[in-house]
């Protein structure tokens, strides 16, 4: 690797926060930047970011996103990483409306000056619950692996043991071979509005948002509380940096989602060049 410093910008999706930089200019392979990525994300001696986002040509649509956790492990998807590298796009030249691939899916997305909108081409289906903590759980796919569990305000408020129990779960190898985030959900005094709280697998803590996990912890909501109920629904999902909203159509027959929408703010902190040679 023969470049000496990166230009890059720092942004956030409600305090999920990354490194942002187009590798257009710089020709890095995958390799490099998951060799890359652990310095840029560590908050004393990088940058310090939840993970790095990366922007790279695409045939197939405006561009391509490498995302990678901030321990250079793969994500999948990440929802407020995909909203922050669109609005970064549209700074680079990208027009307001796009498209982009992630692992071989094509994903849409609507920048305006408020927030930025993705459409998920996943349609996950809801399985049986699960039990854990004694509390009632279940796994959803939205780009990437979650597990969404149901807790009270008290529980919710204890991010110790929300670590804890994050860590245990999200390791249980019997049950999720790959690992899994874990969302810890509880109902807002609106039937619209979620509380979630966040361990993310990559970043092994609790993180301020996760929009992927907004996904799943919506569209699991919904098959608790209203499995029966076709049509469109929205809810709003209240995480400790802001404010995510979600929507998706959902048929009973079939017992799928469809439509899957995360909407919130994708917000520019700096630029910055990292210099590599240090």
């Amino acid at each position: 690797m023969n470049i000496k410093s990166i230009a890059f910008t720092k942004m956030h999706g409600a305090g999920n926060d990354f490194v942002v930089f187009d590798n257009r200019t710089y020709g890095f392979l995958l390799d490099e930047i998951i060799a890359l990525t652990p310095r840029l994300c560590h908050r004393r001696f990088g940058v310090g970011a939840d993970g790095v986002l990366v922007l790279e040509p695409s045939e197939r649509a405006d561009y391509r996103m490498i995302y990678r956790n901030a321990d250079g492990s793969d994500a999948g998807m990440c929802g407020n990483g995909a909203r922050c590298l669109a609005r970064f796009a549209v700074r680079s030249g990208f027009p307001e409306k796009l498209s982009f691939m992630v692992h071989g899916s094509r994903y849409e997305a609507e920048v305006n000056k408020n927030e930025v909108s993705v459409f998920f081409p996943v349609e996950p289906k809801a399985g049986e619950f699960l039990t854990l903590f004694d509390r009632d759980a279940l796994e959803i796919y939205s780009g990437t692996d979650h597990v969404v569990t149901w807790v009270d305000a008290g529980t919710l408020d204890d991010e110790a043991l929300l670590r804890s129990q994050g860590r245990d779960i999200r390791n249980r190898q019997e049950l999720f071979p790959k690992g899994t985030n874990v969302n810890f959900a509880c109902e807002a005094q609106s039937p619209n509005q979620i509380y979630m709280k966040t361990y993310e697998r990559g970043v092994e803590d609790l993180t301020l948002a996760c929009g992927t996990g907004a996904l799943a912890t919506a569209v699991a909501h919904h098959h608790k509380k209203n499995p029966e109920a076709d049509g469109s629904f929205s809810y709003e999902i209240l995480c400790s940096g802001g404010t995510l909203k979600t929507s998706f159509r959902y048929n009973s027959e079939g017992r799928h989602y469809t439509g899957l929408r995360l909407s919130g703010p994708a917000v520019f902190t700096f630029d910055g060049t990292y210099f590599l040679d240090i």
